[in-house]
């Protein structure tokens, strides 16, 4: 292995801001169009005719984004082009999604990442056939989780297929309609910010609706762990979201604490599988 060097991050990369869009997104655009929160539509003209790195700069701030084509960035977002004499722009990819760039808050009303509060960052660099190196072994890792997801998905499709074939399509006629309050129980979650951590030992992590789509992460709120024991939610239960954006996962993440807006579904009287299909 050759010499790994201290770097600030502004010796090595260069953030662009994202630009307005000229005209209205078009579903039949040929460009992906990228903000703070990711992929939001497409458009005809490109920003940039190579590939790029898109960051969030207002709003949803820190998350790294990855266009393989010619792209557009709006101007709540970042930009990095590549450069081969410098980095491996894949390895630079997993480097910035992995330095901690959402914490990186200005004190203000809209979450904001400071340009040149994330360029003072400092990170070890490895030399660039390193860095290719282990990009490579972490690309094809995430080949395979892709892999194993879009199984997963075929799978879930195929269960529900059945799942409404049996009891939907084909329920025999002296079965009993029940309400779904019925044979599950619906437990809100608290109020968090209402317990807040007594010390840096004793506390878990808040499951927000948030949390729900990207799991625990470094920016993620915290509660006292002494809360009640129905209000942790434990790898394997069932949480819906009831407000905002409206889903229902089996939880497949660290112990945490459950915040209002979600329900975790049990039942005493039916199996999981029944009432997470229903």
């Amino acid at each position: 292995m050759g010499e790994w060097k201290e770097t600030r991050l502004g010796d090595l990369i260069t953030l662009h801001y994202g630009k307005s869009l000229p005209l209205r997104m078009r579903k039949d655009g040929d460009v992906p169009v990228y903000s703070s929160a990711g992929l939001i539509g497409r458009h005809d003209e490109a920003l940039e005719n190579s590939e790029g790195l898109i960051i969030g700069r207002k709003g949803t701030i820190g998350r790294v984004y990855k266009s393989e084509h010619p792209f557009f960035a709006i101007d709540t977002s970042y930009y990095v082009l590549p450069d081969e004499n410098k980095y491996s722009f894949s390895y630079l990819y997993y480097l910035l999604g992995s330095i901690g760039l959402e914490a990186l808050n200005e004190d203000s009303a809209v979450p904001g990442l400071n340009r040149e509060t994330a360029y003072s960052q400092l990170i070890n660099l490895p030399p660039l056939t390193e860095q290719k190196a282990i990009a490579e072994v972490l690309s094809s890792l995430d080949d395979k989780i892709d892999l194993l997801n879009r199984k997963n998905q075929t799978l879930e499709q195929m269960a529900e297929t059945l799942f409404r074939q049996w009891f939907v399509e084909e329920s025999h006629p002296a079965w009993v309609e029940r309400p779904l309050s019925s044979i599950a129980t619906f437990l809100n979650g608290l109020a968090c910010q209402k317990y807040p951590p007594k010390n840096d030992v004793d506390k878990l992590p808040v499951l927000k609706i948030k949390q729900l789509r990207t799991g625990i992460t470094d920016d993620s709120d915290w509660c006292a762990a002494d809360v009640k024991k129905k209000y942790i939610v434990e790898n394997g239960d069932i949480i819906f979201s009831w407000s905002a954006s409206l889903m229902v996962k089996i939880w497949n993440g660290a112990q945490c604490v459950l915040n209002q807006h979600l329900f975790k579904v049990t039942s005493s009287e039916f199996p999981k599988w029944f009432y997470y299909m229903w």
